[in-house]
């Protein structure tokens, strides 16, 4: 049987874990509400930003005069994955999801006997991969410092990887972060950002405006070599958003869930310790009993 001072430090230490835990439920609820809010104002822009870019796409269509980011090296041997983390961990499967993805992809690229190299954005999808893929890692942007993602952070990683992509290093480029749905869903996404791929779907509030016919003044290859990379930035800046609020949704549900199992254990071990208890004043009064028939 336990000893009663060992019970009662552990339903303590229990007791201690479950404050941190709430604490932490609480601190991520406030900032979900920040990050959702960014996340969904960013999705109407994206969505027009990217139907429009989706139209000047299909009138280039594959002509000479299309521009490299659009129209690629004309090869797919070597891939870059961007894979895009969190810094900190206590998220449930948030990062592991995302870092679960993005070597998926990876094997099945080498399997195909593709190059693959690999950029992290965040510690922890680092350290996730960097058993297996360490060997593939050509550059990590450390996001520890910036309380708050901006524009300017997207941007940044969008000029490294253009850059990376104008020096010959890869032919194509793809994105992997977690996309918010609610508090419990966050979907792990896979997203090709160079060539550019559109999709041609738009949604009920863009549709009307598919049909109109656009003279685009100076021509389109021209607009597009302008707008393509800012179109990188936009998707960098998008996953940013939708991976913040994932993150906080995913350490929301964690913190939750950790609160109410430190509150089962907290009462299975107030029980045990009674049980202990109650066997230890039983068995004094047995000793007092039969000390006292002794006599």
């Amino acid at each position: 049987m336990a000893n009663l001072k060992d019970l009662k430090n552990r339903i303590e230490s229990v007791k201690n874990t479950r404050k941190i835990t709430k604490a932490m439920q609480m601190v991520a609820a406030a900032k979900l509400r920040r990050a959702q809010e960014a996340a969904e104002q960013s999705r109407p822009y994206t969505e027009r930003f990217n139907a429009v870019m989706a139209q000047l796409a299909a009138s280039v269509g594959a002509s000479d005069s299309a521009p490299r980011l659009l129209a690629g090296t004309g090869s797919d041997q070597t891939h870059l994955l961007v894979v895009l983390t969190a810094e900190r961990g206590l998220c449930g499967g948030f990062n592991a999801n995302i870092a679960k993805l993005a070597r998926v992809h990876a094997g099945q690229l080498k399997a195909e006997g593709k190059t693959v190299k690999i950029v992290t954005v965040g510690k922890k999808g680092r350290d996730a991969l960097k058993r297996e893929y360490e060997e593939y890692f050509v550059d990590h942007v450390d996001l520890t410092e910036i309380k708050r993602i901006a524009y300017s952070d997207a941007q940044g990683i969008a000029r490294d990887i253009i850059k990376r992509f104008d020096a010959g290093e890869f032919d194509v480029a793809t994105l992997f972060y977690s996309k918010f749905v609610n508090v419990v869903t966050q979907e792990p996404t896979a997203q090709q950002i160079i060539p550019a791929a559109y999709e041609t779907e738009v949604s009920e509030d863009t549709q009307a405006d598919t049909g109109a016919v656009y003279d685009y003044e100076p021509d389109e290859e021209a607009i597009l070599a302008d707008l393509l990379p800012r179109g990188v930035a936009t998707q960098v800046f998008s996953a940013l958003l939708e991976n913040g609020a994932s993150e906080q949704g995913a350490r929301m549900s964690a913190m939750d869930n950790a609160t109410r199992n430190a509150g089962e254990m907290i009462d299975k071990l107030t029980i045990e310790y009674n049980r202990s208890r109650q066997a230890v004043i039983t068995n004094e009064l047995i000793e007092i009993i039969s000390g006292a028939e002794a006599l």
